[in-house]
């Protein structure tokens, strides 16, 4: 994030040190309100074995056969058909892995069967593991001990027949469980034992090929369900503070960190467009309105062109006070959103890139002072709106949306501005 006319350098100095309680899903999990607290925080291919060939490493040499994927016959009314092919913008609710049950679901099926709500995002791997139980041995292994939801297929299915995008979210590379069963494939310290983070968790090593694989697995299962979206969290690296060892990165290959998650999501997309789904990937809101590339390896432009949608998180509580010289951005969430979102339309057009390609999350929780509620969220929206975009997901911890409805339309209206409101020129200055 820029400071005014602070320099480049000095601003992603601040963006290290603030990425660790800010920016993140996690974050608002953590400091959200106390019954939340239990809730989460938010190349060629052989297409005969689990190798991924990716540009300048070696194949994996794990010689698992990757089962066939047979997209089944899900309902697919034609407000959905839209969805998918993103002719129409999703406006979504995130589901946290304990919502993905029969009861919730109806809840907020209901919410969205009553409003502009058209999508709902829902949790297939978190931090924790799998929310499923897979029929793909190298997936099964690394499913984790928490509880899974039942019969998640026949759940899409009602999702879909009421003309709701399902969305699977999958955490990449922050992920304990497969960090455990797999030391192999983990971030290194220079001694060569496993580097933790300042909570003592290992990280799964960004470049290694099996780790590629097996979340492109979990992602084809999600598929053959039923989902109709790829939404990857986590798409990072760990925040490298100077109070821990260096990490090091086998199989890097001299690739550099931008270089590998564009690497990653572009195959993804390569991947599974041909099972005509869209691949989408959540980053720091910081990201748009930072030139350069954070610590954790996120730049715009080369995410940017490696998925078919950007949803920063550009929530305004997690920007310090004078973020685009405004003293209190969390009492001032228009501003904030319209300033970062416009940035990274801008920045989308210097690449050429137009159309529904970012789609923000929006904050539905409370972080100090004031607390969110339907004002909040109707200012933020109109963000959306004024910087020319249609779309915009949620995120409530908990997925506890009630006090929020006030704030959404009976039905999908398109709102977004054309052309689009400028944003005030010096914020970035």
């Amino acid at each position: 994030m820029h400071f005014q006319k602070i320099s480049l350098a000095i601003s992603l100095v601040a963006v290290s040190s603030t990425l660790a309680c800010t920016g993140t899903h996690e974050a608002s999990a953590r400091s959200a309100t106390p019954e939340l607290q239990a809730a989460p925080a938010h190349r060629a291919v052989d297409t005969t074995t689990s190798a991924l060939v990716p540009a300048r490493a070696p194949a994996d040499t794990d010689t698992t056969v990757r089962p066939h994927i047979a997209i089944g016959r899900h309902p697919t009314p034609p407000v959905l058909d839209s969805l998918i092919k993103g002719t129409l913008p999703a406006r979504g609710l995130y589901v946290f892995r304990f919502a993905a049950n029969t009861r919730r679901l109806k809840h907020l099926i209901g919410i969205a069967d009553s409003t502009e709500v058209n999508a709902l995002i829902i949790d297939v791997k978190d931090e924790f593991g799998l929310n499923y139980d897979s029929s793909d041995p190298m997936v099964k292994k690394n499913a984790g001990t928490q509880v899974k939801a039942h019969n998640l297929a026949a759940l899409i299915d009602t999702i879909r027949a009421h003309g709701i995008l399902p969305v699977a979210r999958i955490v990449v590379f922050k992920d304990s469980v497969t960090a455990r069963n797999n030391p192999e494939h983990t971030i290194r310290k220079a001694d060569g034992t496993a580097w933790h983070d300042k909570k003592g968790q290992t990280w799964v090593n960004p470049y290694a090929n099996a780790i590629w694989e097996y979340n492109f697995r979990v992602a084809e299962e999600a598929i053959k369900m039923g989902f109709g979206e790829i939404q990857f969290d986590y798409i990072r690296f760990p925040e490298p503070y100077k109070s821990l060892p260096p990490q090091v990165f086998p199989e890097q290959n001299g690739r550099t960190k931008p270089q590998v998650l564009a690497e990653f999501l572009t195959t993804a997309r390569d991947r599974f467009a041909k099972l005509g789904v869209r691949t989408t990937a959540d980053i720091f809101g910081l990201v748009t309105t930072v030139g350069g590339t954070l610590e954790v390896g996120q730049k715009w432009e080369p995410i940017a062109q490696s998925v078919d949608v950007v949803l920063p998180m550009v929530y305004p509580s997690h920007y310090p006070p004078g973020s685009f010289q405004l003293p209190h951005p969390n009492a001032d969430p228009y501003n904030v959103i319209h300033i970062a979102i416009s940035r990274a339309r801008e920045r989308d057009e210097k690449l050429g890139i137009k159309g529904e390609h970012v789609r923000p999350w929006l904050q539905a929780f409370s972080i100090g002072q004031p607390k969110y509620g339907p004002h909040e969220l109707e200012e933020q929206k109109r963000a959306v709106y004024d910087s020319g975009y249609d779309g915009w997901v949620l995120w409530e911890p908990g997925s506890r949306y009630d006090k929020f409805l006030p704030a959404l339309e009976k039905t999908f209206v398109s709102r977004k501005k054309n052309p689009p409101v400028p944003r005030p020129a010096n914020r970035l200055d």
